[in-house]
């Protein structure tokens, strides 16, 4: 095995062993994780949340077994592959082992460790930004069309897991228009690689033309709701720090691709980034849908200054570029990841507020930061909620209805009593079952007025009751209530259905 294929294959290895090590055993999976799981038992070609394709991942996750490995497993492995697609992209542009070994240290010990520790679909989506990019360099390298196919494919898939995928070629465009490789758009092969593309998200714009284009909806309320509050300075701010460790390599990767001749047929690559970066502060996106953009650029940068060190005989500086970033790095890793119990972070919470890390979005400080107290919780809310329906003697008639998709997707994955709870929240208002004849209810409501609950719902049952509650000290959903009703006196299929139809009519 070649030296540089034995490198790479160790930071595959680092990897995986850092992703896993990054969460200690305290915590469970995050409330967003539940869902995204709970979409592979309802495989569809599309979802109100998100498009389908990580859906197809946890599908795989349920048939391996479904543990926690698993879950962990799919986001580290598409982190690993970014590392993979960027050394090949050095390789490509002539690099030297220096360079390879810088960039993947500095994507190594970014971001990436954080992004990667989820299973949601930004995993998935820096991998494909990552690829298409490398596409275009093989392409205008070699002008095999080849490459334009391949690139095509990656964006439908990518495209099938998160939508944000469509502000790449937006930034492209006008960026090739204003080069030479403007010559790229009267290739024949260019059109049919984007039918390509086209005929691979098909079916998911069949289903979102069914569905009344819910993705419109959704960006909506998104704008309506959070993008409205971005703030464009932060935005940036944000952009420097998610590889901090490496932005003197992405900015001489920018200074190359202006300067640098043996890269001026890839001078495109610099203006996409400030046409896609304009783009996302035109629409206040959210600072981390740029993420995909950089690993390209680290990729150029390593490059170059490896080119320069050799040429300025200066290569004792080497050594020092790699360490940077691992300096850097070494301390976030004891606050900046859920690799502390609750109970150390609550007994050194000073150095967490510092940070401002145990700020909420309620803008308040709390005891652990606001991922970590979602991923508290969620066991004992299952197994409360299973030791109340093994109560009923025909459990099969019991419905357990949640108050959000947290709640409802972490009691079907750690339920031992086959319970499939639902919500009106997110993707569980399609998955209702409807054909059965419901006589019991539990349900399960964050920060419930106890009384209020009972007043309102106990009467349409013939027994009512306050079944439990979460008492989690450092859980986001403490205090959230179980609460049982028992032989309905109406008839819950229509109320369901009524209920449904008034939420999807508001939407």
């Amino acid at each position: 095995m070649k030296k540089s294929a034995t490198l790479l294959f160790l930071f595959i290895i680092a990897k995986f062993v850092l992703q896993y090590s990054l969460i200690s055993p305290e915590y469970e999976l995050h409330r967003d994780e539940y869902l995204h799981i709970d979409q592979g038992n309802h495989l569809a070609w599309g979802y109100l949340s998100v498009p389908p394709l990580n859906s197809w991942f946890a599908w795989i996750i349920i048939k391996l077994g479904g543990s926690e490995f698993w879950v962990k497993f799919f986001p580290a492995l598409f982190g690993a592959l970014t590392i993979v697609v960027v050394w090949k992209i050095i390789e490509e542009l002539k690099g030297n082992l220096y360079a390879q070994i810088l960039a993947a240290t500095g994507i190594l010990f970014s971001v990436l460790l954080r992004l990667n520790m989820l299973f949601q679909p930004t995993s998935f989506e820096v991998l494909c930004w990552t690829f298409i990019y490398y596409s275009l360099v093989k392409y205008f390298n070699t002008e095999k069309v080849t490459w334009l196919y391949i690139g095509a494919a990656v964006f439908g898939f990518g495209f099938l897991n998160k939508y944000n995928i469509a502000f790449l070629p937006l930034g492209l465009i006008p960026a090739l228009l204003l080069t030479k490789q403007r010559k790229i758009f009267l290739q024949p092969h260019l059109y049919g690689a984007i039918l390509i593309a086209f005929m691979i998200i098909l079916l998911n714009l069949v289903w979102q033309y069914n569905n009344g284009f819910p993705v419109i909806r959704h960006m909506k309320e998104l704008s309506e709701r959070q993008l409205v509050n971005v703030n464009r300075l932060d935005f940036m701010k944000s952009q420097i720090l998610f590889f901090l460790g490496v932005v003197f390599v992405i900015i001489a990767g920018f200074y190359a691709l202006v300067f640098y001749k043996p890269f001026g047929k890839f001078r495109f690559l610099f203006l996409g980034y400030v046409f896609t970066i304009a783009l996302f502060l035109f629409f206040q996106a959210k600072d981390y849908y740029a993420i995909g953009l950089y690993p390209v650029y680290i990729a150029f940068g390593a490059v170059y200054l490896a080119c320069l060190l050799e040429k300025e005989k200066m290569k004792i500086l080497e050594p020092v570029s790699i360490l940077i970033p691992i300096l850097l790095f070494l301390p976030l890793y004891s606050v900046a990841f859920p690799n502390k119990s609750p109970e150390y972070i609550f007994n050194h919470q000073e150095k967490y507020k510092k940070l401002g890390l145990l700020r909420w979005e309620d803008g308040k400080d709390h005891s652990l930061p606001q991922d970590f107290a979602d991923m508290q919780g969620w066991k004992e809310l299952a197994q409360k909620v299973d030791q109340e329906y093994s109560r009923f003697p025909v459990s099969e008639n019991t419905l357990v209805l949640c108050d959000n998709y947290g709640q409802a997707g972490a009691i079907n994955y750690y339920s031992t009593k086959g319970i499939k709870a639902v919500s009106f929240n997110a993707d569980y208002i399609d998955w209702f079952d409807l054909s059965k004849k419901y006589i019991n209810l539990i349900r399960v409501k964050e920060y419930s007025e106890e009384e209020e609950e009972l007043k309102e719902t106990g009467p349409f049952f013939e027994n009512a009751k306050i079944a439990d509650s979460i008492i989690h000290s450092f859980a986001r959903e403490k205090g959230t209530v179980i609460f049982s009703f028992a032989q309905a006196k109406i008839d819950i299929r229509k109320r369901l259905q009524e209920e449904i139809d008034e939420v999807k009519g508001r939407h």
